[in-house]
């Protein structure tokens, strides 16, 4: 069983203009067998935990602390996180010229596993997981990401997910700019990770970062958690998003901007 444990977490970018704050007290834990919802508007800061939490080097943690299993994560290099336990599905993810997706995904696995998977038994799973996900096998001797549709390197994600097995995903906007039937796809990966984790006794968390409620429709949250102004506003079950389908941000985003007036 595991535990990602954050606690008033400040981090600030620097800008020509200098630093500026973007998480202003963040306070969230994610256990095992757990899916956490954040939802929030552009610029609420929903990335900005995201990419933190993996230790992009462009975000800076002023204050707070983060564990996994209480070691310290930000003590941890970026490598150390992912063989930690700690995976981020990226909203936006990058092609990697010149390396093929079979050898990144077998690195990638030997790194996370501390040895090399047994060569049969590793092609079985990877072509297991490619089929599940609906991905074309001959995507394997692609260079990674490179000329895939948006789709597609949603699904390579979630391959890597599925392969890698990590204890906490964090999955940021994996929804965004998906058709219904590569959304569909992906949740049930998802749903997939989760089912087979917490049968073998793991049981991942999954932390799940969006704008839309339609993968929430796939993807049932355990709890959900409102975003706005760099910190979570609200907290509640799946019925907090069912009212920020009908109703929006506006109710939270004017709480925050009537708070933040009130202390000038």
């Amino acid at each position: 069983m595991s535990t990602l444990d954050i606690r008033d977490l400040h981090v600030s970018v620097l800008t020509e203009e200098g630093p500026v704050e973007i998480l202003r007290g963040v306070d969230l834990t994610v256990s095992s067998n757990e899916t956490h919802a954040i939802m929030g508007p552009n610029g609420s800061g929903k990335s900005t935990l995201a990419y933190s939490l993996a230790g992009h080097p462009k975000y800076h943690v002023t204050s707070g602390t983060v564990t996994l299993d209480g070691e310290d994560v930000l003590a941890m290099s970026v490598d150390e996180r992912a063989r930690a336990g700690l995976f981020l599905a990226m909203q936006y993810p990058v092609e990697v010229p010149g390396v093929s997706t079979s050898n990144f995904l077998r690195t990638a696995a030997t790194a996370v596993r501390g040895e090399a998977p047994p060569v049969r038994k590793w092609v079985k799973e990877v072509k297991t997981a490619m089929k599940d996900l609906e991905i074309d096998p001959e995507f394997a001797e692609r260079s990674v990401n490179e000329g895939f549709s948006g789709g597609e390197k949603k699904r390579h994600e979630i391959l890597q997910l599925t392969l890698l097995k990590p204890k906490i995903a964090v999955l940021d906007e994996t929804d965004s700019g998906l058709d219904v039937d590569a959304l569909r796809i992906v949740a049930e990966g998802v749903n997939r990770f989760k089912a087979t984790s917490a049968e073998s006794g793991d049981g991942a968390g999954v932390l799940l970062i969006t704008h839309y409620t339609r993968i929430l429709r796939y993807i049932r949250p355990d709890r959900v958690h409102v975003f706005a102004a760099g910190r979570i506003v609200e907290s509640g079950g799946p019925e907090l998003a069912d009212e920020l389908e009908t109703n929006g941000y506006v109710r939270f985003t004017d709480a925050v901007g009537t708070a933040a007036a009130a202390t000038v």
